[in-house]
C-alpha cells in the first residue's frame, strides 16, 4: 500500500499537456481529420514516450464513455489491443488499480501481455477529463502464465471539449510503454505509430454506432 500511495502522488500521473516531441508523423486515415503522432526518447525507460492527437466526431461525454477504465465498460469491444480489464483494487472514487491485458500484435511477434496500473480519472474546469495512469505492483496480481508482463510509464488520455464544437472532442493520447520480453527495437518503434492511429480510427467508428444506438 506504501508503494501505491507513493505512487498516486507523483506528479507524472497528471498529464503533460504541453509535451514537446522531437519526431512528428502525420497519418491519414481518420476522415475528415488527420491523426498527428510524435515522438521523442523517454526519460523514465529506454524506449520512446508517443504523443497522438485527434478530432473526434463526437461530444466529449461520449467520447468518454467509450474510453473510461472500467470492468465490462466498451473500451474491450472496440479497442484491439485492450482483450480484457479488470479491477483490482479501488482505492478512492477517482482511483483505482487494474490490470489490462493486450492480445498478441505484429502477426505474432509481440506475444500477449498484461499491465498492472494505478489509474487516476480527473476531471477539469473545463471540461476536460483525462485518465492518467502508471505502473505498480499488486500483490494480488503476480506475472500470469502466457503472458508476458509489460509496463506503463505516465500514460493517458485527456478528452478536451472545442469551443463551438459541441459535437467534437479533441483526443490526446500518451503512451511510453516497456513491453518487456525481447523483442527487435524495428518492431516496436513501428508497431506503436501505426497503433495509435488505428486506436484513433476505431474510437471514431466506436462513438458513430453510440450515437446511431
Amino acid at each position: 500500500m506504501e508503494q501505491i500511495q507513493s505512487y498516486i502522488h507523483r506528479p507524472a500521473l497528471d498529464l503533460d499537456l504541453d509535451l514537446d516531441l522531437d519526431h512528428t508523423q502525420h497519418i491519414l486515415g481518420m476522415q475528415p481529420n488527420d491523426v498527428v503522432v510524435s515522438w521523442r526518447p523517454s526519460s523514465e525507460f529506454p524506449g520512446n514516450v508517443y504523443k497522438g492527437e485527434g478530432i473526434v466526431s463526437g461530444s466529449p461525454e461520449d467520447v468518454w464513455e467509450c474510453l473510461k477504465p472500467v470492468p465490462n465498460g466498451l473500451r474491450v469491444k472496440w479497442d484491439s489491443n485492450v482483450k480484457k480489464f479488470e479491477l483490482l483494487e479501488q482505492i478512492k472514487e477517482d482511483i483505482s488499480i487494474c490490470r489490462t491485458v493486450t492480445p498478441s500484435a505484429a502477426m505474432g511477434i509481440i506475444a500477449p501481455r498484461d499491465f498492472v496500473d494505478v489509474i487516476l480519472v480527473k476531471q477539469y474546469e473545463d471540461g476536460s477529463i483525462s485518465s492518467n495512469a502508471t505502473n505498480v505492483i499488486h500483490p494480488s496480481c503476480p506475472p500470469h502464465p502466457g503472458y508476458v508482463r509489460g509496463f506503463n510509464h505516465a500514460c493517458g488520455c485527456i478528452c478536451i471539449p472545442i469551443s463551438g464544437e459541441p459535437r467534437k472532442t479533441e483526443v490526446s493520447s500518451f503512451f511510453q510503454t516497456d513491453l518487456g520480453g525481447l523483442l527487435p527495437r524495428s518492431v516496436v518503434d513501428s508497431f506503436f505509430p501505426s497503433s495509435m492511429t488505428e486506436f484513433y480510427s476505431n474510437l471514431a467508428k466506436a462513438v458513430k454506432s453510440l450515437k446511431d444506438i
